[in-house]
């Protein structure tokens, strides 16, 4: 049996999550706050997806902060194999918690102050492109002008 979607739906990047149909932005902020790699999936796909390649093409980085959406294991090795140290909140449920360094994760908000000035362009802000390649274009302008400034 053949699965498949609707026809489009890779063109668009739109998904259903329980906020209802959305464009996740997946980001890496460089130690100053500003993004320097982004990645957009549907809003139904899980967050640690996309996380590896993303993170794949940039050069190491001592310390690779994320919250609790991008606690795996697999992507835990796969930091510690390029020589990266996860400071990744734990999930709640999980039966081994891995160490956590608190102190290192307050530096997290560095990417949170950096989506908020990305949100600050409407156009961002609300998705009105159909198509993932103008999305993903309005967004490497807001980035640029962002860098600009």
């Amino acid at each position: 049996m053949r699965r498949r979607g609707k026809r489009g739906a890779q063109e668009q990047a739109i998904g259903r999550s329980r906020g209802g149909r959305t464009t996740k932005i997946h980001a890496v902020a460089n130690a100053s706050g500003r993004l320097i790699a982004f990645d957009l999936t549907p809003g139904q796909m899980g967050d640690v997806r996309s996380a590896a390649g993303l993170i794949d093409n940039l050069p190491k980085a001592a310390q690779v902060l994320a919250d609790t959406a991008y606690d795996s294991d697999k992507f835990r090795e796969f930091l510690i194999a390029r020589g990266s140290t996860p400071v990744i909140k734990p999930n709640p449920t999980r039966k081994k918690i891995p160490p956590f360094d608190t102190a290192s994760y307050k530096s997290r908000n560095l990417i949170e102050r950096a989506f908020s000035h990305l949100k600050d362009w409407r156009r961002v802000a609300t998705r009105y492109d159909k198509l993932v390649r103008n999305f993903r274009a309005t967004v490497s302008l807001a980035l640029l002008f962002r860098w600009w400034i």
